[in-house]
């Protein structure tokens, strides 16, 4: 799938508007193959788009955890160090 898209859900603080749209919106270029579609496509992928996202949101609202919030810092942190270990600079 496509790694620019992120986990959004049970995050503190939680996923902003901006967010979900940008994960909708890598996911409906993976899907069609379009990074910016064509003017006749253009009204069909911003409906997908947004479709994505309302579903998302609602998604995102109503999963149910017991499990503590994640820190977006910590996870930050996680993925930087995994990165430097699968991709070390070479000196």
């Amino acid at each position: 799938m496509c790694r620019n898209i992120k986990t959004l859900f049970n995050f503190e603080p939680p996923a902003t508007e901006l967010e979900i749209r940008d994960a909708s919106l890598q996911f409906v270029r993976k899907l069609s193959g379009f990074n910016v579609p064509s003017k006749v496509n253009e009204a069909a992928f911003e409906r997908a788009v947004e479709q994505v996202a309302a579903t998302a949101r609602d998604l995102i609202a109503n999963l149910v955890t017991t499990a503590e919030p994640k820190n977006r810092e910590v996870e930050a942190q996680r993925a930087r160090e995994r990165s430097a270990h699968r991709f070390p600079v070479a000196r």
